[in-house]
């Protein structure tokens, strides 16, 4: 037990803390409030509160816990809403009403509720960390597979039979020791695992400009940064959607609380494209919003990536949204200044590069603990909000060197309502070459040259541009304005996706692939057309352009009959313009 020597905001010292351990919990003042050591000089501990700390002054006491901050795995996690901390706030609610009241200590998981649980292992086997030894459906889309603690091994000498258990009771021993169905694991410690695979699978998002232009590997980090209403957050929110990762953790780290709000009200409506259950079925949210306390958003990322590796040790793909780590990096700049620490540059701390690259390291595929051969990955999408869409400040510039796929939101693009506002001349994606097997066994061979020519029309538009604002577009040679007609195309009707549209929302890959395979044969047949005499002017007033077009909102079930009609309409057409001029 010590006592407060010294407040400063979330910040406390306390001395008579000998003994005490780097990160070890403590319980601060008469109320009990959650704090964690930070630092230790002799007998004094200094101590970042993860809750409101007015009224607190020196000489209230300060109780070790004796264990880092840590949160509890196990079966209730899923369809969740933690704060920070993994204090459930619907529970939280039940009991305390609309407000969090300070010092609450509200168990994460349920320990009264009983779960059906199978087991899948029998007495005498020999099991290491990772082993799954038995199963418990969590939900209708999460099987919840109960592991060996990663520190346990040995010869399994009891296991339950198959029936209804709480989380609390034990339903196997090994080598003598107890496994209950949840498992306590330190939020700032990253899982075991055997090794670190390079990321080869695609993450389906059903974003075009995603999927078919940045595509992101499962396993693979990226960053969307963009200035306030450029649409970080619908572009999350759509990722946390219709990505084909099996479980979603979304932290709302320091955001607006009505785009949490959007969250819970969407999710439970929305259904999962591939089973048809709600979303929320495989979705953990950590909401530690804008008017939640601002040390708490710096637990609170980790607590979301530690529940992201438990469940891939289970073999899962995990997509984890963290929205945003500018928020997270100014609770850092916070506790820094109040340590009275040496500012780095706009005064984040010197150490903000390592934190960042320790975090966004824990993405990955790997091979997880077990005798079985499981992979499982955790992908991290961090939003970035710079202040007035500065990319050149810190965060931005040290999460770019760290993520592999850079979406860059254009205020310009969001201002002419085109969405999503991804600029497809600064984004980049370091996945590429590895994703291209990918798409050429699972969609098309030539889906790479594809979208390499796609990529070269626009870039030659943006070049272009500058001749058409001095002279005008009917001044170049036709071949060229032909490629804007293509590159406009490919910018509206590809690029532009609608979010609210009940079909546009979502666009499968094999879809995604024929629609810029037919806009791409457009620019074949205009180029050659014109090349025969046909004016571009007649080109520009094709019909077939309004169905091309209208191609994103064809339903995904039937659009393979109706994109055969649009390619025959095309040949039809333009092949009727060059009879014309013969």
């Amino acid at each position: 037990m010590g006592k407060i020597i010294r407040v400063a905001g979330p910040v406390v010292v306390a001395d008579g803390m000998k003994g005490s351990e780097m990160y070890e919990v403590v319980r601060v003042g008469e109320e009990g409030l959650i704090g964690e050591i930070i630092a230790l000089s002799g007998d004094n501990a200094t101590i970042q509160v993860y809750e409101e700390t007015s009224g607190i002054k020196p000489g209230e006491k300060v109780e070790r816990t004796g264990a880092p901050l840590s949160v509890l795995l196990g079966p209730g996690i899923i369809s969740m809403i933690y704060d920070g901390i993994q204090r459930p706030l619907p529970d939280i609610k039940e009991s305390m009403g609309d407000f969090i009241k300070r010092g609450a200590n509200v168990s994460p998981l349920d320990f009264n509720k009983k779960w059906h649980f199978v087991p899948k292992a029998k007495v005498g086997d020999e099991v290491t960390g990772g082993d799954v030894i038995g199963v418990v459906q969590e939900t209708n889309l999460v099987e919840h597979r109960i592991m060996v603690p990663p520190e346990v091994e040995g010869k399994i000498t009891f296991i339950v039979d198959e029936g209804d258990y709480t989380i609390d009771e034990v339903v196997a021993k090994v080598n003598n020791k107890e496994v209950k169905m949840y498992q306590r694991w330190p939020v700032r410690k990253q899982r075991p695992f055997k090794e670190k695979l390079d990321p080869t699978e695609l993450l389906v998002t059903g974003q075009r400009v995603l999927d078919t232009f940045f595509p992101i590997a499962k396993g693979g980090a990226a960053a969307i940064p963009g200035g306030f209403g450029t649409g970080k957050t619908v572009t999350q929110h759509q990722l946390a959607k219709w990505s084909d990762a099996e479980v979603i953790v979304y932290v709302g780290c320091g955001e607006r609380g009505n785009e949490m709000t959007e969250v819970l009200e969407d999710f439970p409506k929305l259904k999962d494209p591939k089973s048809g259950e709600p979303l929320m079925n495989r979705t953990i949210l950590i909401a530690n919003t804008s008017n939640m306390p601002v040390a708490a958003r710096e637990a609170s990322i980790y607590t979301g990536i530690t529940i992201a590796e438990y469940f891939r040790d289970m073999g899962y793909n995990v997509a984890l949204m963290a929205d945003s780590t500018s928020r997270w990096a100014e609770a850092l700049r916070e506790i820094s200044g109040r340590l009275e620490e040496m500012p780095g540059e706009e005064g984040y701390p010197a150490y903000l590069a390592s934190r960042l690259a320790e975090f966004y390291e824990r993405a990955g595929y790997v091979r997880v603990l077990g005798k079985e051969d499981k992979k499982g990955s955790v992908t991290v999408v961090g939003a970035v909000s710079p202040p007035g869409g500065d990319f050149s400040e810190p965060v931005t510039q040290n999460t770019l060197r760290i993520v592999k796929v850079f979406w860059a939101l254009d205020a310009d693009l969001a201002h002419k309502r085109h969405f999503p506002s991804i600029n497809w001349l600064r984004s980049y994606s370091l996945y590429l070459n590895t994703v291209r097997g990918w798409w050429e066994k699972n969609v098309a061979k030539d889906w790479y040259e594809l979208r390499k020519e796609a990529m070269g029309i626009l870039q030659r538009e943006a070049e272009l541009q500058e001749i058409v604002q001095l002279v005008g577009p009917d001044a170049l040679p036709d071949r060229e304005q032909v490629l804007l007609e293509t590159a406009r195309s490919l910018r509206e009707d590809f690029l532009q996706q609608n979010a609210f549209h009940d079909v546009d929302t979502y666009c499968p890959s094999t879809k995604q692939y024929d629609m810029l395979r037919i806009i791409l044969k457009f620019h074949h047949l205009a180029t050659e057309a014109v090349g025969k005499g046909v004016s571009v002017e007649k080109i520009r007033k094709l019909a077939v352009k309004e169905d091309i077009a209208y191609m994103g909102r064809i339903p995904n079930e039937n659009y393979q009959e109706e994109f055969k009609k649009i390619e025959k309409k095309l040949e039809d057409e333009i092949r009727a313009l060059e009879a014309e001029v013969k």
